[in-house]
C-alpha cells in the first residue's frame, strides 16, 4: 500500500482502485481538540480539489479538499460520535473515506513521505 500527501495536509493510501482518505497527524496537531466532522455519503461522486467536508476544531474550521476524483464508497460513520479521534489516530482510525479513484494519474501531483515531511518541516 502506497501513502502519498497533499500540499493542504490530507494523506491518500492506495489499494487497487481503491483510496483511503484523511487528514495528516499535523493538521490534527494544528487544528487543535477537533469538536466536529461533516462528511458527504457514499455515492457521493467528486473532481479533484472539490470541497468534500469541514473539519471544526476549537480554533478553526477547515474545509477539506479532494485530492483526487472519484466516488465515495464509505464515509467513516465513526467520526459522527468521535471526532476527536482525529486528535488521536489522524492517520489510522480516523480516515475520513473510501473512494474508487477515477483517474490513477492524478496520483502523480500527490507529495511522497519525503516531500511532505520537507513541507512541514
Amino acid at each position: 500500500m502506497s501513502v502519498y500527501f497533499t500540499d493542504d495536509h490530507e494523506w491518500v493510501s492506495l489499494e487497487g482502485d481503491i483510496a483511503t482518505l484523511g487528514v495528516t497527524k499535523h493538521a490534527a496537531e494544528q487544528l487543535g481538540d477537533v469538536v466536529f466532522v461533516e462528511l458527504q455519503d457514499a455515492g457521493d461522486t467528486f473532481d479533484k480539489g472539490d470541497t468534500i467536508g469541514v473539519v471544526e476544531s476549537v480554533k478553526a474550521a477547515s474545509d477539506i479538499y479532494a485530492p483526487i476524483s472519484g466516488e465515495i464508497t464509505e464515509a467513516n460513520s465513526r467520526l459522527d460520535g468521535e471526532p476527536a479521534l482525529i486528535n488521536l489516530s489522524a492517520e489510522g482510525d480516523a480516515w475520513l473515506y473510501k473512494i474508487k479513484i477515477s483517474d490513477k494519474s492524478e496520483f502523480d501531483d500527490l507529495l511522497d513521505a519525503d516531500a511532505y515531511q520537507a513541507l512541514i518541516a
